[in-house]
C-alpha cells in the first residue's frame, strides 16, 4: 500500500461502536443487563458504564491497547524500544518508533483510566477483541456476565454488625405456669 492509502484505511477506523463493543452491547442487552455508552463524566468514557453494578467494561482492539505487546527500551540506543509482541497483536515495521510510542502511551493511559475508576469505587472489566472470536466469544461473554452476578452479590450482600451490648433474654424465657 502507498502511504495515502495507508493513511486513508487508518482514517476509517472507528473510536466508537466498534464491531466488537456491538458484540458485547448486544449480548448484554439480551440477558437483561441495561446500560449507558461512553459516559462523559467518567475517567477515560468507558465503552459501556452498568451503574447498578457500579461497572464499566472497555472493550478494546489488541493493536491499539497493546494485547500482549511488552515495550522497553534498549540499551544504549536513546529513542530505539524493543517489543515484544505474541498472537494477536503486531506492531507495523515502518515507522515502528512512532507506533512503539503510541501503544506505550495508550496502555499507560489505560492503566491511569482503570486506577482512577478504582478509586471512585467502579469495577472495570477489559475485554479484548481477540477474545470475541467466533470460537471462544460465548465462553467470554459467558464470563462476563458471571462476573457482572458475582461483582453484584458481593456489593449487595448483607453485612453482619457485631453489637458492643450485652444479650438481651426474651420475655418469654421467663414464662410462669397459670392453672396448676
Amino acid at each position: 500500500m502507498t502511504s495515502a492509502q495507508r493513511s486513508y484505511n487508518m482514517s476509517r477506523i472507528r473510536a466508537k461502536d466498534t464491531k466488537p463493543e456491538i458484540v458485547v452491547r448486544k449480548y448484554l442487552w439480551s440477558h437483561g443487563y441495561r446500560y449507558r455508552l461512553n459516559h462523559p463524566r467518567l475517567p477515560g468514557k468507558p465503552d459501556v458504564v452498568l451503574r447498578k453494578f457500579r461497572t464499566c467494561i472497555f472493550v478494546n482492539g489488541c493493536f491499539w491497547h497493546g494485547h500482549h505487546v511488552v515495550c522497553g527500551e534498549v540499551q544504549g540506543v536513546q529513542g530505539v524500544s524493543e517489543v515484544q509482541s505474541s498472537g494477536c497483536c503486531k506492531i507495523p515495521k515502518t515507522n515502528r518508533e512512532f507506533w512503539v510510542k503510541k501503544i506505550t502511551r495508550n496502555k499507560e493511559r489505560d492503566f491511569k483510566v482503570q486506577q482512577e475508576l478504582a478509586r471512585m469505587g467502579w469495577h472495570c472489566i477489559t475485554i479484548w477483541e481477540c477474545q470475541l472470536k467466533p470460537n471462544i466469544k460465548l465462553a467470554t461473554l459467558e464470563g462476563l456476565v458471571n462476573t457482572l452476578s458475582k461483582i453484584f452479590l458481593a456489593d449487595h450482600r448483607i453485612k453482619k454488625y457485631e453489637s458492643e451490648e450485652p444479650e438481651l433474654c426474651m420475655v418469654a424465657e421467663n414464662t410462669i405456669e397459670y392453672g396448676n
